[in-house]
């Protein structure tokens, strides 16, 4: 753009500001004119006002915008009644003070604001449209860019920025006048927080009561409460010796450079063994570009979206052989003061020995197989920054904490991380507690990021913030639904039934009525939100009639609605050990879209004719009324199934089901699908205490695969259709070949250890290859193979199928050209995008305009992905902390294997547990006495019997399992020790 000019004109009763636009482009010159209406009857939306709501005139629906800003506002504490207007920065930095704190009442939200949010931070900008909505807070939106009264023009040399903060002050100039003018009956003094140094001035200037932050909540009455929720200001930051990160490059130069390939981008993923070494995958290398040492990651956090630049090849390295964790590096250092950045003793060793590596003059195949290339990071593109849950230092808690506000250290949970500064006056009484902070900045002249207390979960240990902690770990949204959300179900609630009269209504009779048909589910036990359903019957030409149905979500979640919005926005349902955490209300999710057995339900139904091969013949979608008959555990119906004397048709129908899955299987196998492993185990809690006690191994039968087989056949089937109807935005799911380099270091133990290899030449030839892995001595080997061999794989992503070419497509571990999530909506959003594209497929009902732009499905493609990742992560968490639980007093001596070594420790897996722990040298034994041998994956060692001994890779080891509470995250963890 290299003009804007604007002109005003009256047109029927509205001012009309024309912006001309002149965009140069390619040497040519195009002319835009846009016409931006402004109108005298936007209300204050104040109650106290006595002249807005006589003027303001109803929008297009006929509806009258309601009147939130009370007409008794709080009060301060040394001064009268205050309506407050935020500023841009105070919404980025402070959301979480703003949203959750006494004192924050009454707000108004300029247009302005709202866009500048809304450009900077998506996440942001829908809580602070949530505060909008809410009742309780008294948030409103005043469209000062809409207003004759409050709008201004861009001016000549202006910055966008500077016209959006006079925009700002322009409208508390004015709506302190209007209440001036309009209220007579109470006094509302208007105040501007705002924490930019030069707006806040020139607003004071203007004579309007501008404050920072800070000074705000020292006005209020519970003022000792709040100071330590106030974001850190960086620029107030004082440090008795100053040290020096490499400042970032510049945007231009960060731009340019990724231009041209001098600089690559990607996403940092911190080593969970080492605090010292990150990795980012980039395209142009088959490797990820190792980050090691602090400086060279230059306060990038784990999941920073980052810029690096490529070192020389004489600095490529081999990824560290070493644990090294911030706990023993850091030890001792204090909140208060700073030293020079300067290498501690462990990265000293860790740049050395792989330097002594790198430079040697010919190095062994295995050896340069290992080298990978080093980078820096010169900027970041976006922070992963969130609440953060940990516990203060007690080290780093003065014994003047508590008298003045003081520096101190939290401890974060995730060991990928680094300890955060907070200044706060409470230290002494969050000892002991798990506590929510949020991080402010990370100054280059900080050896540590700065944050600020946000809230105490409760104590170390304790259930309830132990969940709580793992949730906010994890970024699970798990607060209650909103009204908003909630007023979208069903009037009748849990009285709502199926209609009687089909006739009733136009999409009802559009179903087919399948009621009659013997329909069953198969689920885990005590399952409550029931997705699926299967039946099948021998049709007269000797083919089967197999139908799955799938509950029918989108008759209730209809796009466009805030329940809808709630769905996108969570993603997926979250199962912890104790509780769920759902996507869509209980109502939904285990009543009236749940296929109970015994009631009526809409369904979505996918009905095959197969042959006697299990080949399809045809295949047919509909929505549908289903009448489950019964509601099977596994156990159940396998037991159903083996039992010879049960000869009615609803367990015939289910033997056919186990044969034709088997065949289905089959196939799969033979098609290249892979038959991975992973260590899933269930924990079994007390019926009367709920407390955890016992953990068992999940076992899996032929009604697993059942279940599996025939869900999978409908996810493929619904991915073609909806291919074929939308091929630009279908929403389907993918699993990408993994590369070469992800089995390297896998293969390269199992040709030292066991003379074996595993192939990858394609799914079919990784399937065989692992089949055949098999050692005489050890059955469990096979399942320990499979089990590291999902770790080197690719994760499978949802994606929008205009964002590939067709070939991408693929579902590696399954082996199918084509794919997507359709039989479980009640706890996907992908699921119920899926519905919604096959009923717009087959004719049933319109697609939403959302569902098919493709900007808007890559979004939301990219929300669920996270989300999906999470609720894993949280899943597994949780399992974790319960299982600690458990073995506070069950202690045992198991059967483990190493699947890790270190020169300083080994990681053990034991299988009967599921669970995985590192054992560090010095619990193993003499640390001056050992010796790693890293090209045999072993390390020797004097133990405390003064036997030598050595572990290998793949060793099979006898463990101690104890609980132990963890000196430095406090977490209960189950504690592996070597016998």
């Amino acid at each position: 753009m290299v003009a804007q000019v604007e002109r005003k004109r009256l047109t029927a009763g509205l001012t009309v500001t024309q912006k001309v636009f002149v965009r140069s482009r390619n040497g040519g010159a195009t002319k835009i004119v846009r016409e931006h209406y402004l109108r005298d009857d936007i209300p204050c939306l104040s109650k106290l006002c006595n002249l807005c709501p006589s003027i303001m005139k109803p929008d297009a629906k006929g509806e009258f915008q309601k009147f939130t800003l009370s007409d008794t506002p709080l009060k301060l504490a040394n001064g009268g009644h205050h309506y407050l207007v935020l500023d841009t920065n105070i919404v980025l930095h402070a959301i979480d003070l703003v949203e959750n704190v006494h004192g924050f009442f009454d707000v108004l939200v300029p247009q302005t604001v709202l866009e500048e949010v809304r450009n900077r931070s998506v996440p942001i900008y829908t809580r602070l449209r949530a505060l909008c909505k809410s009742d309780d807070k008294r948030f409103v939106v005043f469209h000062n860019e809409f207003s004759e009264d409050t709008y201004v023009a861009r001016e000549a040399n202006e910055s966008i920025n500077d016209r959006n903060d006079r925009a700002i002050r322009r409208t508390c100039s004015w709506f302190q006048k209007h209440l001036n003018d309009n209220s007579p009956q109470l006094s509302v003094n208007i105040i501007f927080l705002c924490n930019d140094n030069d707006n806040r001035a020139k607003a004071i200037t203007e004579g309007i009561d501008a404050r920072t932050l800070a000074e705000y909540v020292e006005a209020l009455p519970n003022a000792d409460e709040l100071r330590d929720l106030v974001p850190t200001d960086s620029s107030e930051l004082q440090r008795v010796n100053e040290i020096a990160y490499p400042e970032y490059y510049s945007t231009a130069r960060l731009m340019g450079g990724i231009k041209n390939g001098t600089l690559y981008q990607g996403i940092v993923n911190i080593s969970s063994y080492n605090f010292l070494e990150g990795a980012v995958n980039v395209p142009s290398f088959k490797k990820p570009l190792l980050l090691l040492g602090r400086e060279r990651l230059n306060r990038a956090f784990n999941g920073d979206s980052v810029v690096v630049e490529l070192l020389p090849k004489s600095q490529w390295r081999e990824p560290s052989s070493q644990i090294i964790e911030e706990s023993a590096v850091e030890a001792n250092d204090t909140p208060e003061d700073e030293e020079e950045l300067k290498i501690s003793d462990q990265e000293r060793r860790l740049l050395a020995q792989d330097a002594m590596v790198s430079h040697k003059t010919q190095p062994t195949d295995e050896v340069a197989s290992r080298i990978q290339p080093t980078a820096k990071v010169v900027g970041i593109i976006r922070r992963s920054w969130r609440f953060y849950v940990g516990q203060i230092a007690p080290t780093s808690v003065s014994e003047n904490s508590g008298s003045a506000p003081s520096n101190c250290f939290v401890i974060l949970m995730d060991k990928c991380l680094p300890k955060i500064r907070i200044r706060t006056r409470k230290a002494p009484e969050l000892l002991g507690k798990r506590i929510v902070v949020a991080i402010d900045s990370w100054p280059s002249t900080s050896k540590f990021p700065e944050g600020h207390f946000v809230r105490s979960l409760g104590d170390v240990e304790s259930a309830e913030a132990e969940t709580e902690a793992l949730l906010l770990e994890h970024d699970v949204e798990y607060r209650p639904f909103s009204k908003n959300v909630l007023d979208c179900l069903p009037s009748e609630g849990h009285d709502w039934k199926v209609p009687t009269d089909l006739d009733g209504d136009e999409f009802i009779k559009k179903r087919k009525d399948l009621r009659a048909k013997l329909v069953c589910s198969i689920d885990p036990p005590n399952c409550q939100d029931i997705d699926d359903a299967l039946h099948a019957q021998l049709l007269p030409n000797g083919n089967y009639e197999v139908g799955v149905h799938i509950a029918d979500v989108t008759h209730f979640v209809k796009a466009g609605t805030a329940l809808d919005a709630e769905g996108a926005s969570r993603g997926t349902s979250v199962y912890l050990v104790d509780k769920r955490i759902d996507m869509l209300p209980m109502l939904l999710g285990t009543d009236l879209c749940s296929l109970n057995p015994y009631v009526e339900r809409f369904a979505f139904s996918v009905i095959w004719e197969l042959d006697s091969d299990a080949n399809i013949v045809k295949v047919d979608f509909m929505k549908s009324i289903i009448k489950s008959r019964e509601a099977f555990s596994y156990e159940k119906a396998q037991l159903r199934i083996d039992d010879e004397s049960n000869q009615d048709d609803l367990t015939k129908g289910m033997r056919i089901l186990l044969q034709l899955s088997r065949k289905l299987k089959q196939k799969r196998l033979d098609a290249g699908a892979l038959n991975l492993a992973s260590p899933e185990v269930k924990v079994h809690m007390d019926s009367e205490t709920s407390d955890p006690a016992e953990v068992e191994i999940k076992k899996q039968l032929a009604t697993n695969s059942l279940v599996e087989e025939f869900m999978l056949l409908a996810n493929i089937s619904v991915a073609r259709k909806n291919f074929d109807a939308f091929p630009q935005t279908a929403m389907l799911r993918r699993h990408a070949n993994p590369p070469a380099t992800n089995f390297e270091n896998l293969n390269d133990m199992l040709r030292v250890r066991k003379g074996m290899a595993v192939s990858l030449e394609s799914s079919k030839a990784l399937a065989d290859s692992l089949d055949r892995c098999e050692d005489p001595a050890d059955p469990y080997f096979n399942t320990l193979l499979r089990i590291m061999a999902t770790r080197c794989m690719m994760a499978a992503e949802y994606f929008s199928s205009g964002s590939y070419g067709y070939p991408e497509f693929r579902h590696y571990g399954l082996a199918v050209d084509i794919y997507t999530h359709f039989t479980s909506p009640i706890r996907r959003y992908c699921d119920v995008v899926a519905h919604r594209q096959l009923a717009a497929a087959i004719g049933y009902e319109p697609l939403d305009l959302s569902h098919r732009d493709k900007g808007k499905m890559e979004t939301v493609c990219k929300n669920i992905n996270r989300r999906h990742r999470n609720a894993q992560f949280a899943g597994r968490a949780s399992i974790e902390y319960y299982v600690g639980q458990v073995m506070k007093n069950n202690e045992s001596t198991q059967l483990g294997y190493a699947i890790r070594v270190f020169s300083n420790g080994i990681v053990v897996l034991v299988p009967k547990f599921g669970i995985e722990g590192l054992i560090k040298l010095e619990s193993l034994g003499d640390i001056n006495s050992a010796r790693f041998d890293e090209e045999n994956y072993s390390l020797t060692f004097t133990d405390h019997t003064g036997a030598e001994r050595t572990i290998a890779v793949f060793d099979q080891v006898e463990v101690d399992i104890k609980s132990v509470l963890d000196e430095v995250t406090s977490k209960r963890k189950a504690e592996l020790f070597l016998k």
